[in-house]
């Protein structure tokens, strides 16, 4: 028994990994481009034009940078979200009696939101230098390493966790509110086609309505958190989440201002996490029918 709940363990922090990674690297230029879109003042109502004088300034693969930091960063998020979320089901299922059934709603939204808030409080630090990357010119950090020394010598070790209230504060209706939508939309599936599994399509259609969902919800506290995340390096001193949204609602409106980039997020949004999503859940199909076969030819 415990030998099958470490392998369990095990594929789903493997199955995790490669669906963050997967996801994220799909949608990193787009990634890049909401980050500078919150973090400056100045609005560009068309996301193109973004992207192009990137390019044309910086070069195509420009669009990928602080991407090797995303990495860094998504792949343990990612594998510890997914982990921590089957455990969480799995807790949340014995303390309410569904060992084994799917949880009802409420169970649900929380263990959704438990494995957001784990993975986003062990991996933090890393979510801090990516922003930094993500924003300043490519001859300021040279480096991931090179981030994380300039940070702690010239504004301290706290600064790494600048920004972590709003960032907990928007994870837990983001991956609550996901994870929540995802499964309850495989359920109601499985209830009316009869079919015990969703095509990968399907995954994806349904992955991407649970990322429409939990990032609009959360999206004003993920702006907050951009601000405070950067902070240091254009120009703005943000000491709280109410001061910062203040100053940002009053210096851009409150449209214009704390939901600043959330039409790319729409677009962004749902590709990533249905893509996360479903490569997560065929990854685990797959582990699962190589261990079968291998028990089956012992």
């Amino acid at each position: 028994q415990g030998t099958q709940e470490k392998k369990k363990v095990l594929n789903s922090l493997m199955s995790g990994a490669l669906a963050g990674a997967v996801a994220k690297t799909a949608v990193a230029p787009l990634d890049r481009t909401k980050i500078m879109f919150q973090g400056k003042s100045c609005w560009l109502s068309q996301t193109y034009r973004l992207i192009y004088r990137t390019y044309l300034n910086e070069g195509f693969w420009s669009l990928w940078r602080g991407n090797s930091a995303t990495m860094v960063r998504v792949i343990p998020y990612a594998a510890i979200q997914f982990c921590a979320h089957e455990e969480y089901k799995q807790l949340l299922g014995s303390y309410y009696g569904f060992q084994g059934k799917a949880l009802t709603p409420f169970p649900r939204f929380i263990a959704g939101s438990l494995a957001g808030t784990t993975a986003a409080m062990l991996t933090y630090p890393l979510d801090m230098v990516r922003a930094r990357m993500a924003v300043t010119p490519k001859e300021m950090y040279s480096n991931i390493v090179h981030v994380f020394i300039r940070i702690s010598r010239e504004e301290g070790l706290k600064t790494l966790y600048r920004g972590f209230t709003p960032t907990i504060l928007g994870v837990i209706p983001y991956a609550g509110l996901s994870f929540f939508t995802y499964e309850t939309l495989k359920k109601l599936h499985a209830d009316h086609s009869g079919k015990s599994q969703p095509s990968p399509p399907e995954r994806l259609l349904f992955g991407a309505c649970a990322g429409l969902i939990g990032q609009s919800a959360s999206y004003p506290l993920d702006v907050v958190r951009r601000r405070m995340q950067t902070a240091g390096v254009m120009g703005h001193t943000y000491s709280s989440i109410l001061l910062t949204m203040q100053e940002i609602i009053r210096e851009e409106g409150l449209i214009r201002g704390l939901y600043k980039g959330l039409s790319m997020n729409w677009v962004k949004g749902p590709i990533a996490v249905g893509i996360s999503f479903t490569t997560f859940d065929l990854m685990q199909i797959l582990l699962r029918k190589l261990q079968h076969s291998t028990n089956i030819e012992r």
